[in-house]
């Protein structure tokens, strides 16, 4: 009775907790990229991550440095909320009895190495999921408002990811099919790393 009613519950409360861990991953990656592409945080994307980060960003300043221009404390509040979803996942499902291969993966390599490389394969998750949305975004603001304040911000966290596209299949008829290419590999990607 009590393990049929916490099967029941257990699935909402998970796909609540991964919505919010999540997003706040997706906040803290964003504003890496933000500061890797130097990008300015007085637009309006930038003003945007930076009220919703500094509250983490900053202490964490304080207690870890920056290493060769890369944002480390961004890059470490960017995994915490996995660590965090993926703890509490794994304790949550063995009360509900864990799969016997996670058992077993669990047995040999330790939980904490297991929590560990979970996490990182969920913010590997959520780096495509967001360069998944901000292609998207670039696409649309392409076709519908191609000045808006967004569109040069949104180009330069693209860049990294479409240019090596851009090489090798350049635009035919002045039409850029790099953008659907990296959705296409984003995607595959995605899938080998499902979780």
């Amino acid at each position: 009775m009590f393990s049929h009613s916490l099967s029941s519950v257990i699935p909402a409360f998970l796909f609540l907790l991964k919505t919010v861990c999540s997003f706040f991953s997706a906040l803290f990656l964003l504003r890496l990229m933000l500061q890797w592409r130097r990008i300015s945080f007085i637009g309006p994307l930038g003003g945007f991550v930076l009220k919703l980060t500094n509250w983490a960003i900053l202490p964490l300043r304080r207690v870890i440095p920056g290493l060769g221009g890369i944002d480390l404390a961004s890059l470490v509040a960017a995994f915490l909320p996995q660590v965090v979803f993926f703890s509490i996942t794994l304790s949550l499902r063995a009360l509900i009895a864990l799969p016997p291969f996670m058992r077993d993966v669990i047995a040999e390599a330790g939980w904490i190495s297991v929590l560990l490389l979970i996490s990182l394969l969920g913010l590997f998750q959520i780096v495509i999921y967001l360069l998944t949305l901000l292609l998207i975004l670039q696409a649309v603001l392409s076709w519908v408002n191609p000045y808006s304040p967004f569109a040069p911000d949104l180009r330069q966290l693209t860049a990294p990811l479409l240019a090596p596209i851009q090489r090798i299949l350049p635009p035919i008829s002045g039409i850029d099919l790099s953008p659907l290419v990296a959705l296409l590999l984003l995607q595959a990607l995605s899938m080998i790393l499902m979780l």
